[in-house]
């Protein structure tokens, strides 16, 4: 059986090694000159960049858990975000530490009493998008502050005319825990994560070609493989002949700084409308400020709309959306059969790293293909 991965980021080199201690020979081809998709790090001054935005592995499977550990070893960083609002500073997510800046109050009871008469102005309605998601959860001051703006420019579109789950994935917490996420195991990879991929695709029964272009030979590939893995999107696989998914883009202005420290953390949103990117990288304090003395390299991330050619980031899972992938996927299995589609831009959903690998290993477990 001969084996195409189209993509060497993490769907395509969880399955590339699985599918490889199995004895299958595998060919992962990539378009860009280098491997590991958008959790590609890059070295700059000592200090280990995020070539396209922040990542930080939290999951509450131990499984894939342990299973990462394979290939890295991971340290304690715990994401505490902090959102800038014309200078005024709240820690993310909405927790006491932000209540009390926003309001003054002390105690949890105050900080729900304000919240509850602030959700007064929806008179009981049910959240139908997510400008009434975000009142119901938090108020409108934070709304107002820390999420309509950032939001509008995340997705380019107003918050009444997104879905209402968008929001419910950030911890609203009684508590002065700044912690993101909920999830027990959370940290970033020692020395990046680069080298994950490397290790994973160092097999002898795998190669890796770079700067290749799948699309550009489709039918040459599709003819000489009996199974393709794609991981790319699935409305270009099929030259858009149901219409083009919305997906949003980004850009990102990456600079090395002659100082020690810029902005003292990680991640700082910036949450008003006239600040026109949505959050300043700084990334050596993933790595506790490991790196070059006198240096640091910060990111700007500008969201954009996304049209052909562009790199696409975020699928944009409205009801017209999924039902256009609905209709790709079922097309994919009735016409395209030995080609399986994974990660975010096959499947056409926001996964987290811990999800795609998780999707890969259950994949490689279960296809009926490889049986």
């Amino acid at each position: 059986m001969k084996i195409l991965i189209v993509g060497a980021g993490l769907f395509g080199a969880v399955s590339a090694n699985e599918l490889a201690k199995t004895g299958a020979q595998i060919d992962v081809i990539e378009k860009r000159d280098h491997i590991a998709g958008n959790i590609y790090t890059k070295e700059i001054e000592g200090i280990q960049v995020h070539q396209y935005g922040a990542h930080i592995f939290h999951t509450v499977n131990k499984q894939v858990w342990d299973y990462v550990h394979q290939f890295a070893d991971f340290n304690r960083y715990t994401n505490e975000v902090v959102a800038n609002y014309k200078g005024e500073l709240y820690n993310l997510p909405f927790n006491m530490n932000t209540f009390n800046k926003m309001w003054g109050v002390i105690t949890p009871a105050q900080a729900q009493a304000k919240i509850e008469e602030q959700r007064a102005v929806l008179n009981g309605k049910q959240p139908a998008n997510l400008e009434e998601q975000a009142i119901s959860l938090v108020g409108t001051d934070i709304y107002t502050k820390l999420i309509k703006d950032y939001t509008a420019k995340q997705w380019g579109r107003a918050p009444k005319d997104l879905p209402s789950f968008i929001i419910r994935r950030l911890p609203v917490r009684f508590t002065f825990d700044n912690n993101y996420f909920n999830d027990p195991y959370q940290g970033i990879p020692i020395s990046g994560y680069t080298q994950i991929i490397e290790k994973m695709l160092d097999h002898p029964n795998v190669t890796v070609s770079l700067n290749t272009d799948f699309l550009a030979n489709k039918d040459q590939y599709v003819h000489d493989y009996d199974v393709i893995i794609y991981t790319g999107m699935i409305d270009q696989f099929f030259d858009y002949q149901f219409g083009a998914l919305e997906y949003r883009s980004l850009r990102f202005e990456t600079e090395t700084l002659d100082q020690d420290n810029y902005q003292g953390n990680a991640v700082i949103n910036y949450t008003d409308a006239d600040t026109k990117f949505t959050r300043i990288i700084e990334h050596k304090w993933f790595e506790f400020g490991a790196g070059n003395k006198g240096k640091t390299v910060i990111t700007h991330e500008y969201p954009q709309n996304w049209t052909r050619g562009m790199e696409p980031y975020y699928p944009v899972n409205n009801e017209q959306n999924n039902h256009l992938f609905t209709q790709y996927r079922d097309y994919a299995e009735k016409n395209a059969p030995q080609v399986v589609f994974g990660g975010r831009l096959g499947m056409y959903r926001y996964y987290n790293m811990d999800q795609v690998i998780a999707a890969a290993l259950q994949f490689v477990q279960t296809s009926k293909l490889f049986k």
